[in-house]
C-alpha cells in the first residue's frame, strides 16, 4: 500500500458517519439521501402511510391532535409537515386568529401539502417553509405548540432537532412527537417483523413502484431508539414532564414534553 493510499484510508476513517437504514453513510450525505426518498414518494405519501400502518395512522394523528389541545389564537409549528394532514386537523382549532407554519426539508412534499390544503380552503393563517429541523429559521420562544409526525427518525442529528424544538417553544409550550417505535405486546414483534421486512417492500414495489424507498423506511424504523431512550433524549434537550403514550401495542409511540423555563 502506498503512503497516499494509507493517508486516504485514514482520512475516510475520520469522516463522521451515520445510518441510512441499515447502511452506514457519511453524515454529509444523509440529508441528500433522505430528500431523494421523499422526493420519490411525495405524490404517494398518504398511500405510503396507509400501507405502512394499514390505515391506522389516521387514528394515531387524531390522538396526537387531541392530546396537543391546540386553542384559538395559538401559533403552531408542524415540523416535517409533509402533505399537511396534521396541519389540516389542527387548523380548525386555532381559528379565527391563530396561525400555523408547516415546515419540511423537502420542497416536493411541501408543494403537495400546500396544494392539498388550498383545495380544502385552508389558506389564511398558514405558511409553508422549507427548512432543516436541525437549524430552524425561527426566533426563540415563537410557538405555543410544535408537532412532528413520522419525521424525526429520518434526521441526521435528531438531538439537534429536539434542542431546536425546545428553543422555539414559548414557556409553557408543548412538543408532541409521533414516531414508529418498538412493540411492547408479547409476540407482536415477530408479526411486525414479518409484515415490515417481507410484505411491506413488496407492496411498495407493486403499488407504488418503489421498493427501495419502502425498504429504507422499514430499516429506519428499526434503527430508531426505543421509547425510554427517546424520552431521555427529549429531557436532555431541555423538555420537561415528558410522557410516553404507546399506540397499537407500541408499534407507534407519542412523546409529549413541555418547555417550562
Amino acid at each position: 500500500m502506498s503512503d497516499q493510499q494509507g493517508e486516504d484510508m485514514q482520512d475516510q476513517a475520520l469522516v463522521p458517519t451515520t445510518h441510512f437504514g441499515y447502511q452506514e453513510v457519511p453524515e454529509t450525505e444523509k440529508e441528500h439521501l433522505v430528500k431523494g426518498v421523499f422526493s420519490s414518494v411525495a405524490g404517494k405519501y398518504d398511500l405510503m402511510n396507509d400501507l405502512m400502518s394499514l390505515g391506522v395512522h389516521r387514528l394515531w394523528k387524531r390522538f396526537t391532535v387531541d392530546l396537543a389541545r391546540p386553542r384559538p389564537g395559538q401559533r403552531v409549528l408542524d415540523l416535517a409537515g409533509g402533505t399537511g394532514d396534521l396541519a389540516a386537523a389542527i387548523y380548525p382549532r386555532i381559528k379565527p386568529n391563530g396561525s400555523i407554519v408547516v415546515s419540511d426539508i423537502n420542497p416536493e412534499m411541501l408543494a403537495v401539502g400546500e396544494n392539498r390544503l388550498a383545495d380544502r380552503g385552508i389558506i389564511a393563517g398558514v405558511e409553508f417553509v422549507e427548512a432543516n429541523a436541525e437549524e430552524l429559521p425561527f426566533p426563540d420562544r415563537e410557538f405555543d405548540l410544535v408537532t412532528l409526525a413520522f419525521g424525526i427518525r429520518n434526521m441526521t442529528h435528531p438531538e439537534r432537532a429536539l434542542k431546536e424544538i425546545h428553543r422555539v417553544l414559548k414557556t409553557g409550550g408543548r412538543a408532541l412527537i409521533l414516531e414508529f417505535s418498538h412493540p411492547r405486546w408479547p409476540g407482536l414483534q415477530s408479526i411486525y417483523d414479518l409484515y415490515s421486512f417481507k410484505l411491506l417492500p413488496r407492496i411498495g414495489e407493486l403499488v407504488a413502484r418503489d421498493r427501495d424507498s419502502y425498504q429504507y423506511l422499514v430499516e429506519s424504523i428499526r434503527r430508531f431508539p426505543d421509547q425510554e431512550t427517546f424520552k431521555m433524549m427529549m429531557e436532555e434537550a431541555g423538555l420537561e414532564r415528558v410522557e410516553v403514550f404507546n399506540l397499537s401495542g407500541g408499534i407507534v409511540a407519542l412523546h409529549r414534553g413541555f418547555r417550562m423555563d
